[in-house]
């Protein structure tokens, strides 16, 4: 009787493997791959990597601004949603001082970054994430509800950041684990352009070291000047003993230059300092010049979705020489 049983079964798992087919027995046709999409050509885009670039400027989030460096959270996360919008894609200033652009085709670069190691701008939760309200929690909220918004920016830190003390090591590692940059802007806030050119290295190679620290097998490659003050020796900004950097980022006032142009300087890369259409100097903040890229997109940088070649426009000037065996004109 048990083999009996086991035959039965067989038969049974046999006929229910026949079910749903045809009564031909013909086997199902597998399902045939989705053909690739067909490439974009730089044309159809309007791609010009020769373009210019936003590099925002943020320090502090408070509900009622007291300088034209503070915003509101709302409007900061106002700024990040008309980014959103327009189609702009986050990359850090590391990203843009190596012409590292890999980003969707029709799509534009900017850089959001932020001095001083405010705590409105992080502060970890008991969960050891960002807090509610924090400028880094509203960048994330803000790339998840609009996919290819990258949670990206660069972090420029003084002493004592984030809180200070291991709440603010521990800060500086959160960022660095997803993603973003922790660059430099000097242990105390110096002034580079008074401190002389021993003073000016000192300064930056302590504030160098305090990040290093703070973060194990990390190593900054970016700097931003305190105050926009450049060295009288301005490669003190970028080389000195115990530093050596891609770049330093001045304080404003208008896009910077494709990293590809000649005119692109990466010791003296400029900023625009967010800000909305009133007030003083608004004619130099973000939501002027955004409106202006709006008004001018030939003139932004605009990606053609492949980071080996450099898509230009004919007629207008080409790359700089270093950069002529990747551009195509079209």
């Amino acid at each position: 009787m048990p083999r009996l049983r086991i035959v039965t079964a067989s038969i049974v798992l046999l006929l229910a493997a026949g079910c749903g087919s045809d009564s031909g027995g013909a086997e199902t046709a597998p399902a045939q791959p989705a053909p690739p999409p067909a490439p974009v050509r730089p044309a159809d885009v309007k791609a010009n990597e020769l373009g210019t670039i936003p590099v925002l400027m943020y320090h502090r989030f408070v509900p009622t601004p007291v300088s034209v460096y503070d915003r509101t959270p709302e409007d900061f996360r106002a700024e990040l949603e008309r980014l959103a919008r327009e189609d702009y894609v986050p990359i850090t200033t590391a990203d843009l001082a190596a012409g590292r652009i890999d980003i969707p085709a029709g799509k534009h670069p900017v850089v959001l970054t932020f001095d001083d190691g405010d705590p409105t701008v992080l502060t970890l939760g008991p969960d050891g994430t960002p807090a509610p309200g924090t400028a880094v929690r509203i960048l994330l909220d803000v790339a998840a509800a609009n996919p290819g918004f990258r949670a990206v920016g660069s972090m420029y830190v003084n002493a004592d950041p984030y809180g200070g003390g291991e709440a603010g090591a521990a800060a500086l590692r959160w960022l660095h684990d997803n993603g973003f940059e922790v660059g430099n802007h000097t242990f105390g806030h110096t002034n580079l352009r008074t401190a002389g050119t021993e003073g000016a290295q000192e300064a930056i190679a302590r504030g160098d070291r305090f990040i290093r620290d703070a973060v194990p097998g990390y190593t900054p490659t970016t700097l931003a000047l305190p105050f926009g003050a450049r060295p009288r020796d301005k490669q003190v900004a970028v080389s000195g003993p115990g530093y050596e950097y891609t770049a330093a980022l001045l304080v404003g006032a208008n896009p910077a230059p494709s990293p590809f142009d000649e005119d692109f300087e990466a010791a003296g890369i400029p900023r625009i300092r967010s800000q909305g259409p009133d007030g003083d100097e608004a004619e130099f903040g973000s939501a002027t010049w955004l409106d202006k890229l709006a008004a001018n997109p030939e003139g932004r940088y605009t990606s053609d979705g492949n980071p080996d070649v450099i898509s230009y426009p004919t007629g207008d000037e080409g790359p700089a020489e270093q950069y002529t065996a990747a551009a195509v004109a079209y």
